[in-house]
Order: C-alpha cells, then structure tokens, then sequence
C-alpha cells in the first residue's frame, strides 16, 4: 500500500461543503481508476489534511492519468472556493502540496 498527504488550508466552515464534494466523487468510478482505497480527510485549526491510501506504489502515476478526466477536473475546480495552498508563493503544482514522509512504522500481519 502506498500514501500521500496533502497539507493546505480551509476554513473550518467549509466543512461540510467539501466533505460532499468528496463524497459524491467518491462514488463514482474516478477511486477505482486511480487505485484508490480509502481516503480521510482532516482539519486541524485552519489546515486541511488529505491522507490518500493506494492499493499499490502506482498511485501518482494513476492520479496522472486521471487529471484529465472531466471528473477530476471538475471537483478540482469545486474545491478551489474552499481549499487554498498552505503556502501561495511557491506553490507550482499539488505534488508542492505533498508531505514528505520521514519515518514509517507497521505492526507485523
């Protein structure tokens, strides 16, 4: 399995507004096309928080090819009224909005 988390900020009282953004997304087939396997999403004190799970390491490239599903497009632009990037000025791309994962630790199966 492979994760990404996204950092940026939202106004707490968009809340509800994004979390149906989400949810009518995530029932469509655009979770499936990109490998998809849960998705939460947290505030913390003005940030917004994305922890993305994949069911394999192919994840950004699948997410690649789906950017230009009209789908993807479209929540993409829907989430603009309600999330911002944690920091504008060197913002390029979302991969500007991934953290950086420096430790890992996994309980045996």
């Amino acid at each position: 399995m492979h994760s990404t988390l996204i950092v940026a900020r939202m106004d707490p009282n968009s809340i509800g507004d994004v979390t149906k953004l989400f949810g009518d997304f995530d029932r469509t087939d655009m979770p499936e096309r990109m490998g998809t396997v849960r998705r939460q999403l947290f505030s913390y004190q003005g940030l917004y928080f994305h922890l993305q799970d994949f069911e394999s390491e192919d994840g950004g490239e699948r997410i690649a090819k789906a950017r230009t599903n009209p789908l993807f497009v479209g929540i993409s632009d829907d989430l603009k009224a309600h999330i911002n990037a944690y920091d504008p000025e060197t913002w390029r791309s979302p991969a500007d909005a991934i953290a950086q994962r420096f430790y890992h630790w996994e309980q045996d199966a």
